[in-house]
C-alpha cells in the first residue's frame, strides 16, 4: 500500500488549454466536468448538458465526489467511498492508463476536489485544466452538447494512498503539538468568526492560520505562478507538517494543489474540515 510519503510532490498538476486541445486528438485521455454552485446544486448537470469540453464526463460534487452526509457527524462533504467512486469511474469508462484531466468553472475550486480525490485513489496522471471552462472558450476551444459514451469499458483500481487525510480525532489528539500546522482555506471574516453564511457555528479550529484559497489564483481564475505560491506557503512560519482544511473539506483541497504546483510536500487533508469539527461541543473553538 503506498503511504503519504510516496506522494509528498506531484509533478506538473497544471495543464493548459492549448494542450489539452492537443492532447484530445490522441487516445488515452480522460477528461472530467465537474462543475458545481453551493447555492444551486443542479447547476453542474445542467450547465454540462448544455455544453462541455467535447469527450468530457460529468461527475457531482455531492453525488459522486463525496459519500452521504451523517447528521450529527460528519461534514457537509464527506469524503466518497473509494470503491463506490471506483466503481462510478468504471462506468464513465476510466482506465489505470489514462491521461485524466479536471476542469469546472470557479477557479478550480471543485476541480481541486476532483484532483486530490484521484491522487488520493493512486492516479499519479491527473490535471486540473488552469483557467477552467473559460479558458477553454477563450483559446477557441469548442463545446458540445453531445453525451459522452466511451466506446469501452473502465478498468481503473483504486489505491487509496495511505494517510494523505486525517480525522478529527488526529487534529484534536495534536492541536498542543508542533507536529502539524492547520491551515484554514475559508475567507479571514469566517476564519475569524465574524461571518459564517454557511455553519451553525462560527470561528476556526484553534492554532490554524488563514490561508485563504482565493489568493492561489488572478482574477481570471489562473493560478499564479509557482514561485509566487510557495512565497504564500514560505509566510506561513510554520515549522509543522501542513494540515489542510476548509468548510467542508472541497477548498482545502486547492491549497494543496497550490502546493502542489510550487513543488512543495502535499498538505494532508482534514477531510471532514469545519462543519464536521463543530458537530461535537466538546471540541474548541476559536475566534478572532
Amino acid at each position: 500500500m503506498k503511504t503519504h510519503s510516496d506522494e509528498k510532490t506531484v509533478v506538473n498538476p497544471l495543464i493548459s488549454a492549448g494542450q489539452l486541445e492537443s492532447l484530445l486528438s490522441s487516445e488515452g485521455v480522460f477528461v472530467i466536468d465537474c462543475r458545481f454552485k453551493l447555492e444551486d446544486v443542479s447547476y453542474g448537470r445542467k450547465a454540462y448538458q448544455e455544453g462541455h469540453i467535447p469527450g468530457a464526463v460529468f461527475l457531482d460534487l455531492d453525488e459522486d465526489l463525496s459519500s452521504a452526509i451523517v447528521p450529527g457527524e460528519t461534514g457537509r462533504h464527506p469524503l466518497p467511498d473509494p470503491a463506490v467512486l471506483e466503481a462510478r469511474l468504471r462506468e464513465l469508462g476510466m482506465r489505470n492508463s489514462d491521461h485524466v484531466v479536471v476542469y469546472d468553472d470557479s477557479s478550480s475550486l471543485h476541480a481541486a476536489r476532483a484532483w486530490w480525490l484521484l491522487v488520493w485513489l493512486g492516479h499519479s496522471k491527473v490535471q486540473v485544466l488552469d483557467g477552467g471552462l473559460a479558458a477553454w472558450r477563450n483559446q477557441g476551444g469548442k463545446t458540445t452538447a453531445s453525451m459522452t459514451v466511451k466506446a469501452w469499458p473502465g478498468n481503473f483500481v483504486a489505491q487509496p494512498v495511505a494517510d494523505m487525510w486525517v480525522s478529527s480525532g488526529e487534529v484534536l489528539k495534536h492541536l498542543d503539538t508542533p507536529k502539524w500546522q492547520l491551515i484554514d482555506a475559508r475567507a479571514e471574516p469566517r476564519f475569524r468568526g465574524e461571518h459564517e453564511p454557511i455553519d451553525p457555528v462560527a470561528g476556526h479550529i484553534p492554532g490554524a492560520i488563514c490561508l485563504p484559497c482565493s489568493g492561489n489564483v488572478d482574477e481570471q481564475g489562473y493560478f499564479l505562478p509557482a514561485a509566487e505560491l510557495a512565497k504564500r506557503f514560505a509566510a506561513l512560519d510554520s515549522n509543522g507538517e501542513l494540515v489542510a482544511y476548509c468548510g467542508s473539506g472541497v477548498t482545502a483541497c486547492h491549497n494543496i494543489l497550490a502546493a502542489a504546483i510550487a513543488g512543495l510536500e502535499l498538505p494532508r487533508l482534514y477531510a471532514g474540515s469545519w462543519s464536521e469539527w463543530i458537530t461535537d461541543p466538546l471540541r474548541p473553538v476559536a475566534k478572532v
